[in-house]
Formats: structure tokens, C-alpha cells, sequence
């Protein structure tokens, strides 16, 4: 299975890309680091520079037809990037249109308001993001996890660095559910 990890160029939480990436390779599947820009994306510890890693797939109005399902790792200054981007809000956008689960963490929900696919959807992130989520329609909570399988396709959500095991375990839980075409 093939799983897309969207990020910018720059701003990206590094442990919130390396621990889902390590989790999905355990799984035995196939990662790949999807980015608005080429070369390498700069990762972040908070404000701080982590390291950086080579982008395998340059966004150019792609969909979701490469991809069993995505994963939108959070940080501050990413997500707010991408939300700016019609390719990276189209490509989110694709991966609900087709029924192929996402799984977002910390600040990546901005991407999915910006996408109109909260709606109806009940799902947690960082907190100061819960009245964008609830102004585009969705129902925000304050729990380390959430899964929402509102139709068309599966959301995983969590807050924060602390709690990326349950987040990795219900990623993997629920990646590993979809057909051979992706849907849950």
C-alpha cells in the first residue's frame, strides 16, 4: 500500500513525520514524502530546526489515484502553508472524494477546513483550531484520538506529539482495513 505524507516545503513537526512514517513501514507498507516544492522538506521541534528529508513526489494538481490513503503531519508554520495551496487543498480534497482514509495531526486540520471535508465530522486537533473546525461545520473535541467514519472515507485525528501511539496505532488499525482501491 502506498501512503501519501503531505507536507510543506518547510514547517513540518518532525516527530509528527517520523513517528506515523516508522509506524506505516512496520506495517509493511510504502511511505512516501509528497511536498508542494521540490528537493528536501525542513523539519521542526517546535520553533526549533530538526532535520530535513528528500521529497519523493512533487504535488503538480495531482489526486489521490497514486495513493491508498494520507497522512497530514502537523506543525505550525506547514499546515498553514499548505492550506494556502489549491494543489495540496485539491489533493486532501481527492482522498475524501474517493472514500481513502486521512489521518491528521496537531495543526494539519487547517488543511481539512480549508478543503470543506469537516463538515459533519466530529474530530479532535490542537486546540486553538477548534473554532475553524466548528465554524466549517465540523464537531470539535478534546480527546487524544478520534475516528470519525462519517461517509465518504475515515479521519483519524489527534492533538499533539503526546499522543502519537494511539495516533500510529489507529492509523495503521484503520489503513489496514481499505480494499484494494483504497476505501474503508
Amino acid at each position: 500500500m502506498r501512503i501519501a505524507f503531505l507536507t510543506a516545503p518547510e514547517g513540518v513537526e518532525e516527530i509528527e513525520l517520523t513517528e506515523p512514517w516508522e509506524a506505516v513501514q512496520k506495517a509493511g507498507w510504502n511511505p512516501q514524502l509528497v511536498s508542494t516544492g521540490p528537493g528536501r522538506v525542513r523539519a521542526y521541534h517546535h520553533l526549533d530546526e530538526a532535520g530535513s528529508f528528500p521529497v519523493d513526489h512533487i504535488l503538480a494538481g495531482d489526486t489521490s489515484d497514486a495513493f491508498d490513503a494520507l497522512v497530514l503531519p502537523g506543525g505550525l508554520a506547514g499546515p498553514d502553508a499548505l492550506r494556502l495551496d489549491e494543489r495540496a487543498v485539491g489533493f486532501t480534497r481527492s482522498f475524501f472524494e474517493t472514500g481513502k482514509p486521512v489521518a491528521a495531526i496537531c495543526h494539519a486540520p487547517w488543511l481539512l477546513v480549508e478543503a470543506d471535508v469537516v463538515r459533519g465530522r466530529t474530530l479532535t486537533s490542537w486546540p486553538s483550531l477548534a473554532t475553524d473546525i466548528r465554524n466549517a461545520g465540523g464537531t470539535w473535541v478534546d480527546e487524544p484520538l478520534r475516528v470519525c467514519q462519517a461517509a465518504p472515507s475515515t479521519l483519524v485525528t489527534s492533538r499533539k506529539p503526546d499522543d502519537l501511539d494511539a495516533f500510529c496505532a489507529a492509523l495503521v488499525e484503520q489503513f489496514g482495513s481499505v480494499d484494494g482501491h483504497g476505501r474503508t
